[in-house]
């Protein structure tokens, strides 16, 4: 099964996973992840006992798709922030750019033809 967006990875089907765990996913350092969770109040893993943090599996997507805006995309973490909490990296936006994105290609094929 091939990824439809390119900041998903195959996670291993586990209940939670350790900062390591997903630092090595996500390969970044882990004191980036430990930041982000200042930043970012979706990102909130369980804490044992003894204080290691847990992450499940939502937290670890959430973590790709802040790395992928931040990274790739170059969103600020203020401008990612907006982003996450306006939805327009939901699925609804998703396909409304698709559709977006045929219409232009349509117009551009279009114009090539007239001139």
């Amino acid at each position: 099964m091939q990824n439809d967006k390119p900041y998903q990875k195959k996670l291993p089907d586990k209940l939670y996973f350790k900062i390591r765990e997903v630092s090595a996913i996500a390969e970044i350092p882990a004191y980036v992840l430990r930041f982000w969770e200042t930043e970012f109040a979706k990102i909130k893993p369980k804490r044992t006992s003894s204080g290691q943090r847990l992450y499940r599996k939502k937290d670890v997507e959430l973590i790709l798709k802040i790395k992928h805006l931040l990274y790739n995309k170059k969103f600020t973490i203020n401008g990612a922030k907006q982003y996450l909490r306006s939805g327009i990296g939901g699925k609804k936006k998703e396909s409304q750019t698709g559709i977006l994105d045929e219409i232009r290609s349509e117009l551009k094929s279009i114009r090539d033809i007239l001139t």
